[in-house]
């Protein structure tokens, strides 16, 4: 297949998956792997694009971080509280991440591991909307710092290829007791500086590759699978805040524990 072809599938694959609680790292290693491509040929690919989605949160909540930014100037207990949780949240991926990053590499190219942790969080999604109680909608700013500090400890489940980083903070934070659309909008919030690092960290690793072009997959790929999936994501965030308000999460985990099963079947056959 064409590798521009590729890098627009992999695109829509990101934006559709990054925010609902399916696993977008997961998909693009399943897909990788459909498409007959070494996971570790696209991973800073993987990476990059993410950041496309990314910016969709930061174009659609562009109110929202312009009234925290006024906030901080005038010292507004809400501001400084929203940037305070996000920061806390954010902390453990960071030491996490940069502890664990060779094994974290490691499991990124294992399409196997995707597949089991598609099915256990299918199961782990089931179990929370069985048994989690609703609290009231709070804006991030309004949350107490030690769930702050709960999702961001969660989050680094997703360092886990086919957890799910929005899986793992939605997930965690109704387990904790927040309303469906709070837990939401955290998990969008918090997925800024988390993949913001997490691409530049990437891109840091493989400059040298990237400068010289020698890689099969060079910034052309990744500009088009960066716009596709900011573009897809814009679309994506609206109607699944819309979706989970009226269904909640149950559909996406049973696609997660068929989407497991079927990709073992694949790829064990």
């Amino acid at each position: 297949m064409d590798l521009f072809i590729t890098a627009v599938l992999l695109g829509i694959v990101e934006g559709l998956t990054e925010f609902v609680p399916v696993s977008s790292t997961g998909h693009l290693i399943l897909a990788s792997e459909l498409f007959g491509y070494d996971a570790h040929t696209w991973a800073v690919f993987n990476v990059v694009i993410q950041l496309g989605a990314i910016l969709a949160v930061v174009v659609l909540y562009w109110r929202t971080f312009w009234a925290v930014a006024r906030g901080l100037l005038r010292r507004d207990p809400l501001s400084i509280r929203f940037v305070t949780n996000l920061l806390v949240a954010f902390m453990p991926s960071v030491v996490l991440g940069l502890l664990f990053k060779k094994q974290i590499d490691v499991m990124l190219g294992s399409p196997m591991i995707v597949g089991w942790a598609l099915i256990a969080g299918g199961i782990a999604i089931l179990a929370v909307e069985r048994w989690s109680k609703q609290g009231e909608y709070l804006g991030l700013g309004q949350l107490p710092m030690r769930q702050a500090l709960g999702v961001g400890l969660l989050q680094c489940l997703a360092m886990i290829p086919g957890v799910s980083r929005s899986g793992a903070t939605i997930m965690g934070a109704l387990a904790m007791g927040i309303e469906r659309r709070t837990a939401a909008e955290f998990s969008f919030f918090l997925a800024v500086p988390t993949m913001l690092g997490a691409t530049t960290l990437e891109l840091w690793q493989n400059r040298a590759e990237l400068a010289a072009g020698t890689g099969p997959v060079g910034w052309s790929h990744i500009a088009i699978g960066f716009a596709v999936s900011f573009v897809v994501a814009l679309a994506v965030i609206r109607a699944f805040v819309a979706y989970i308000s009226r269904a909640g999460f149950s559909p996406f985990a049973w696609y997660r524990i068929v989407a497991g099963a079927a990709a073992l079947f694949f790829l064990t056959r």
